[in-house]
């Protein structure tokens, strides 16, 4: 396949106009296109995508040209270089596949109805309007939509609607901006609205399908993020207004769209009145993330998709940052550590893994940059790093004049390091470059030798082919110390270093002598047996971050071989009546890691639920199983894990007083408190299952708008022991009436997870993979669908079938990294039990002896 042709290097736009008209009812988009420009030679070439090309003019000429499916692209010759203005007339089919243009289906008091919206990154546009669709592409757009509209419903655009004539609404000219950024959404649309301190409107739309009351979480989330962020960037928001739209169809989480942000209904509306405190920070974090973007990303935008953690990594910090503004009580930092750092030390560990800052080669490509583990978690990790280096001042100071030298335009890494160097007086470029052109990270070898304190890095990976990765052995990083000793130096930059004297180090610490102190830093440490005590010594008296890091550390070390889960295991109950959501966290990542050591009905399994038991029995008794008035953040985040592990446990005190309030409810799941829930639900179909009580969650499941209830019945539902219902689940995953797309993964990977249904989803996977490619293969998180698989498998029979289905898949350059990657996932995980089970038996038996 023929790498990607740059067309922005022959023909630089300046305006479109755009007209669409859209017809839901034939699944037909009809439009016209006038774009003006510049060309530099007579051979031009502008994209498309599924187009049907009727006239092509230039300058009011009509001039011959040829459609090439294969390149996205349409050619034609011109007279001569310069300006020009090209006239497209076309047409093109409304597709199910949630890019492009698409509709979204839903209903209100049983009437079908829908909504249509767009997804045009990262290519998609050339799907709804030919142009140039590359980020670099800037330009203005003059916007025009028709629709066959009904009484009561409105279409919604970047810019403002200007006027409505004839059935056709027309928008405002945007600011200059990247074809991907253009956005809209139209049909039946509710929506809440208010204004900023600068006077910039702010509203949340979404179907009639919702109380209007679930729009109001957002809507001050919004407010208040955008009035963060024009005070954190020093630079006003740019646009009239920022509007919110909740769809009920959306592959990704939600799409940064300059002024009309789109998300998925589960990621922007929240029910007032029942909602969970993780649903408010999965929303809260949400909105911040696209916010951050209208300024990182729209503002200024990366010169090409290999710069694409400028956009993401950097809303990803950000999120955080904002959402810690607005909700100090939330502790939010402690929630990156539990989830981002943890998700990209696991990724980044896999030899293989792609760096931060990565080449595309290929079209297909461009959608698997979107790891999340890489390009947002490590990114965001990376950046956090950054800050902790400079400090807020100098990254405020940096950001304002990196946007006022960018804006409306396009920018690189170096860019962005330039002005924090400026701002810092730090070389941050030459620091980062170590850490974004190559992939993994360092785990830093810490000992005491004759008094001194040495360290030294070596590359740390757990997995993969390391004959395959020439050099890997080679990398250094130059590694932020972030020592507990004021006087230790600041930065590794070679491979080993003196830190000082141990007895001086060691005083000036509070505690024990630690590196990375925050878990800012992208890395691991492993201590010498003289450190490692003393941390142990101390640990019951370190803050959650540190005693987190510390369990942190030891897991990974243990899934490299170069630790023992077993020794690990006997650090949990020293950590378990921690308050703090962030150490629970870490306890359960651990104890879910360990239950791939044990087979279903074993030996092991009943001594590992006897632990678990003991693990949580006192925090149980301390939080109760029900909310609290008044109890902090991190009780009501710590409460649905302690539930968990008491519901794997099969505690009957859990067991029992869960049943009593599913009856207390009347089986009306829609009265069962949102703090809990789940655990209510799953403890129905593991415990009192009925073919009646499955069916009806079925249905319930099909016939709520709630997002969030939705997900806890889904989560029910497929940890069902009986073979017949989980067979009833799989062969409703091509039925989108009871399963959308959207949501297929989750009940894939929740099937498969289950021993009982393992095999079930795991044929269907082989047996309609082209379905699934043809479906949702355009997708940028398709490639999930294989992640989703390595995160489960872990034996030598399901390596080798894993092997043999995707082997020939790796000629795919949209797959073949995943392939690879998760291949040696399950290949580590596989050895890992073999290498450690008999250990794991044994002290998960002692350890189960204790609680007994």
């Amino acid at each position: 396949m023929a790498s990607i042709q740059r067309l922005y290097e022959t023909f630089q736009p300046d305006h479109y106009d755009l007209f669409l008209d859209i017809s839901r009812e034939n699944k037909l988009i009809a439009g016209k296109t006038k774009i003006h420009g510049q060309v530099t030679t007579t051979d031009v070439a502008i994209h498309q995508h599924d187009l049907v090309i009727e006239t092509l003019k230039v300058n009011g000429q009509a001039v011959d040209f040829e459609v090439n499916n294969d390149q996205d692209q349409v050619t034609f010759k011109v007279d001569q270089a310069g300006e020009i203005t090209v006239e497209v007339t076309y047409h093109a089919p409304l597709t199910d596949n949630m890019n492009g243009i698409y509709p979204s289906y839903y209903n209100v008091d049983g009437q079908a109805k829908q909504l249509v919206s767009t997804q045009f990154e990262t290519y998609f546009a050339r799907q709804a309007f030919p142009g140039i669709d590359e980020p670099e592409a800037k330009a203005t757009f003059s916007l025009a939509i028709k629709f066959d509209e009904k009484p009561g419903e409105s279409v919604i655009s970047n810019m403002p609607e200007a006027k409505v004539e004839e059935g056709v609404h027309y928008f405002d000219e945007t600011v200059k901006m990247s074809t991907y950024l253009l956005g809209f959404a139209l049909g039946d649309l509710q929506n809440k609205k208010t204004k900023t301190t600068s006077g910039v409107e702010i509203g949340v739309f979404a179907t009639k399908a919702h109380p209007a009351d679930n729009l109001d979480f957002a809507l001050d989330i919004a407010k208040r993020s955008i009035e963060f962020f024009e005070d954190f960037y020093q630079t006003p928001y740019p646009l009239p207004h920022s509007w919110q739209v909740a769809l009920p169809d959306f592959s990704a989480g939600a799409m940064e769209n300059w002024g009309v942000v789109t998300y998925r209904e589960a990621c922007l509306l929240v029910d007032p009145k029942n909602s969970s405190m993780a649903t408010k920070q999965y929303v809260a974090t949400i909105v911040a993330h696209e916010l951050a973007h209208q300024w990182f990303g729209d503002l200024v935008t990366m010169k090409w998709w290999d710069e694409l953690w400028l956009n993401e990594s950097f809303a990803n910090m950000m999120e955080y940052l904002a959402t810690d503004h607005l909700e100090p009580d939330w502790h939010i930092w402690e929630s990156f550590n539990a989830a981002e750092v943890q998700k990209a030390l696991q990724r980044d560990a896999i030899l293989g893994v792609q760096p931060v800052h990565v080449e595309v080669q290929h079209p297909e490509e461009i959608d698997a940059l979107f790891d999340p583990a890489i390009v947002y978690a490590k990114g965001g990790h990376l950046l956090v790093m950054v800050r902790s280096l400079i400090g807020d001042d100098a990254l405020r100071n940096g950001l304002k004049a990196y946007f006022a030298k960018k804006k409306y335009s396009n920018a690189t890494g170096d860019d962005l390091w330039s002005a924090l160097g400026e701002a810092s007086g730090k070389n941050i470029g030459e620091i980062m470059h170590s850490w974004l052109e190559q992939p993994g990270y360092p785990v830093l070898s810490v000992t005491v030798e004759d008094g001194r304190v040495k360290v030294s890095q070596k590359p740390f990976y757990f997995g993969g082919d390391k004959s395959a990765v020439p050099n890997v052995d080679l990398r250094l990083w130059q590694v932020p110390l972030a020592a507990s000793a004021p006087s230790a130096p600041d930065l590794l930059t070679e491979k080993s270093m003196d830190l000082g004297d141990y007895e001086t180090l060691k005083a000036e610490s509070n505690g024990a002598f630690v590196l990375n102190v925050g878990n800012a830093g992208h890395y691991i440490v492993q201590y010498d047996d003289t450190l490692l005590a003393e941390q142990v010594a101390h640990l019951s008296e370190q803050d959650a971050i540190t005693q987190a890091q510390f369990v942190q550390n030891c897991l990974l070390l243990a899934q490299a071989g170069q630790g023992s889960f077993a020794d690990l295991l006997w650090v949990l109950p020293k950590l378990a009546e921690s308050n703090s959501e962030l150490v629970q966290s870490l306890i359960y990542q651990v104890i879910n890691q360990v239950k791939a050591f044990a087979d279903d009905g074993s030996a092991l399994e009943k001594d590992l639920k006897v632990f678990v038991d003991g693990l949580s029995k006192k925090q149980l008794a301390r939080l109760g199983y029900d909310k609290k008035a008044g109890e902090n953040v991190d009780d009501e985040m710590v409460r649905p894990q302690v539930l968990s592990a008491a519901l794997f446990a099969k505690n009957a005190d859990l067991v029992a007083h869960a049943h009593g309030v599913f009856e207390a409810a009347g089986g009306d799941v829609t009265k069962l408190a949102a703090d809990g829930r789940a655990v209510v639900l799953k403890n129905e179909i593991q415990n009192f299952n009925s073919q009646e009580k499955f069916n009806q969650f079925l249905t319930d499941y099909q016939q709520t708008a709630n997002a969030a209830l939705k997900s806890d019945l889904e989560a029910a539902l497929v940890t069902s022991p009986e073979a017949g219902q989980l067979e009833t689940l799989v062969a409703n995953y091509q039925n989108a009436d009871v399963i959308k797309p959207q949501d297929l993964r989750g009940w894939f990977q929740g099937v498969l997870g289950n021993d009982k249904g393992q095999d079930l989803a795991w044929n269907w996977a082989k047996n309609n993979w082209d379905w699934l490619e043809d479906r949702l293969g355009g997708d940028m998180s398709f490639t999930s669908y294989v992640t989703v698989i390595s995160r489960i498998f872990k034996t030598e029979e399901k390596l080798a079938d894993f092997e043999k289905f995707f082997t020939p898949k790796k000629a795919e350059p949209g797959l073949a990294r995943e392939i690879v990657i998760d291949q040696a996932v399950i290949d580590n995980r596989v050895k890992t039990i073999a290498a450690q089970k008999d250990a794991v038996t044994r002290a998960v038996a002692l350890l189960a002896k204790n609680f007994a």
